[in-house]
């Protein structure tokens, strides 16, 4: 079958990266055609029915990372997206009850001083150094970092970075570089001394990231978590009315009102090249497109090896994208609720924490403990999860009376020892995450009637995500800006002429921002 069809942009993926892009350069004026594997647009962001009348997020399931000036550049809001924050903050089980941390900062400090004075005294001071480094890099995060060794326009772009840090005072330029280079459970031991507090600060480094806690580099995570924001509140986390699909759907309709073509079922098979220059792509079923322009929201190792003839790369290059690291170790679980789970260490009849995050990560010590039976295991049977229960903040997700939970658990590794597959063990370990919640909420495992699971493979086939990985690659420090994907390839220019990245495998990576696909599309536009 041969069909040509010419536009000046061909954008490969529908995913919220992709059509963050799609939509920008078709604001400016260009013709963008978006052609997406499966038969929905959203990728990671996508919402959907996993039971009767149980509708979830079922990838993603959290927003603050997504970036203020996306929202307002393509007018998300007016077109669908509505955000509600989770005011609850988060609540923590502990093997003999809780701790609960809200957005109300005397609150904080009363519920750490039950564990410990000294950390109550601390929290405030540990927050806003946090807080003003994470300020300082989210400046960073909305343009393409330097490539190493690429001409006078990366160096001009390296001291542009370098002054944006610089605005940093002396002691704010300690704490990044100690944020860069220590691990995540020293950099918490050096502030905190009571377990609770640190398991669940730590938590968020640990969020599809496979590592030991005390892993050097991994404090860094930290920061990562707190570039976000809701509604102008720093670091605060929300969800997505109907689900982080709605996300999707709202960038869609800002797209197509700009003329971007969207056309799903249309797997992209390779991209045509002549003398290294793009000049459009084949589908699977044989279809040609021609653009001059590639946009690839996909993982760098799927661009770089299967859709472009790997020759273009040096053989340095080569060899770090083959050793281009992605393993989340995540496993996501939707599940339909007859009531709501009833947690031993509170009263009955409160439910304030259900509109907040509930995390089961009681310590450093449990985290490692989950790490080393993964490393060794496959996955741990003592699983680190976040729990929310949006249907208590979003009606429209589950019918009258029952809930929708969100299960995001570390650790669970994408390979598995003595040739297990995922499909033959996914229900069990399901069984034992369901299980974990129910010791701290006795009602919960019989109040389950429905539930979607993604494992790690399920999170590979269903998304091309290689290894499962929720961010197309692993962020740690030798994947991160001017090294991600690999040093060379940092400003979304491909190799080969006319190719740009602009998924979470490019700078700043992971997480539902829409950054890449911004970066991208300025760099782009930048080139024509």
């Amino acid at each position: 079958m041969s069909e040509h069809t010419s536009s000046d942009v061909i954008v490969i993926g529908a995913g919220h990266n992709g059509l963050v892009c799609a939509a920008y350069l078709a604001k400016a004026g260009l013709s963008v055609r978006v052609l997406e594997a499966r038969d929905r647009i959203g990728g990671a962001a996508l919402t959907e029915e996993f039971h009767p009348g149980f509708r979830n997020s079922v990838y993603s399931y959290s927003v603050s990372l997504l970036h203020p000036k996306v929202i307002a550049d393509l007018r998300l809001e007016e077109n669908g997206l509505e955000i509600l924050e989770r005011p609850a903050g988060s609540l923590s089980l502990l093997e003999d009850g809780h701790m609960q941390l809200t957005r109300d900062g005397e609150q904080t400090r009363r519920e750490i001083a039950r564990f410990s004075q000294r950390d109550a005294q601390r929290i405030d001071a540990f927050e806003d150094e946090i807080a003003v480094v994470a300020q300082a890099l989210r400046s960073l995060a909305t343009q393409a970092p330097p490539n190493f060794g690429g001409g006078w326009r990366d160096v001009l772009s390296l001291l542009k970075s370098g002054n944006q840090l610089r605005k940093l005072d002396s002691k704010h330029q300690i704490v990044l570089t100690e944020l860069m280079t220590r691990s995540l459970g020293d950099q918490l031991d050096s502030w905190f001394e009571g377990e609770p507090l640190k398991g669940l600060l730590g938590f968020e480094g640990v969020i599809g990231n496979f590592a030991d806690p005390y892993q050097a580099g991994t404090a860094y995570v930290l920061l990562h978590h707190a570039f976000g924001e809701v509604k102008g509140r720093a670091g605060a986390w929300g969800i997505a009315k109907g689900g982080m699909g709605a996300i999707s759907d709202s960038i869609a309709t800002v797209a197509r009102q700009y003329g971007v073509q969207i056309e799903t079922e249309a797997p992209v098979a390779s991209i045509i090249t002549e003398n290294n220059i793009a000049r459009g792509v084949v589908t699977e079923d044989g279809r040609e497109f021609h653009a001059r322009t590639i946009a690839a929201n996909l993982h760098p190792q799927l661009l770089l090896t299967k859709l472009l003839d790997r020759d273009v790369l040096s053989d340095d290059q080569q060899r770090r994208i083959d050793a281009y690291r992605s393993h989340s170790a995540t496993f996501r679980m939707n599940v339909a609720l007859a009531e709501l789970p009833r947690f031993t260490s509170l009263p009955e009849d409160e439910d304030f924490h259900f509109k907040g995050a509930i995390e089961l990560c009681p310590s450093l010590g449990y985290m490692q403990n989950a790490y080393r039976e993964a490393r060794d295991q496959g996955w741990t049977r003592q699983p680190i999860v976040s729990m929310q229960v949006p249907s208590t903040q979003d009606d429209t997700l589950a019918p009258p009376g029952g809930h929708v939970a969100s299960l995001f658990c570390q650790h669970f590794q994408r390979e598995l020892p003595h040739n297990q597959s995922w499909d033959e063990v996914k229900e069990i370990a399901a069984d034992a995450i369901i299980d974990a919640i129910d010791v701290h909420a006795p009602n919960f495992k019989a109040s389950v009637v429905g539930r979607q699971i993604k494992s790690p493979l399920d999170i590979e086939r269903d998304l091309r995500m290689v290894g499962g990985d929720i961010f197309h690659g692993t962020l740690h420090l030798d994947q991160f800006y001017a090294m991600r994907p690999i040093p060379g390839l940092a400003d979304h220019r491909m190799p080969t002429k006319g190719v740009y990245l602009c998924g979470s495998g490019a700078h700043p990576g992971g997480g539902v921002s829409g950054l890449p696909g911004h970066n991208a599309a300025q760099v782009i536009l930048r080139d024509r």
